[in-house]
């Protein structure tokens, strides 16, 4: 992707000062915005949160067939011609 932007000078003077190119200075802060934006938005999960999404998992899980006793390559294949 290309990205075309007017660079302010004092930009391009802060990734001079730090031996940058001002390609990789602004790599560098959109990765750090990034990331503290990630860690923004994932707060940890309330009880209730954790218990809603268990639930979902386990919405179906009566319709699940019981497993045999032993499992036989005949029950493996149960369904197949």
């Amino acid at each position: 992707m290309v990205v075309t932007v007017n660079i302010p000078d004092e930009l391009a003077a802060q990734a001079k000062a730090r031996g940058l190119s001002l390609e990789a200075y602004v790599q560098e802060i959109l990765t750090q915005q990034l990331a503290v934006r990630a860690s923004e938005t994932q707060q940890p999960r309330t009880t209730e949160e954790i218990r809603v999404w268990l639930d979902s998992l386990a919405q179906f899980s009566d319709k699940i067939p019981a497993l045999p006793e032993t499992i036989s390559r005949e029950w493996i294949y149960q369904d197949h011609d």
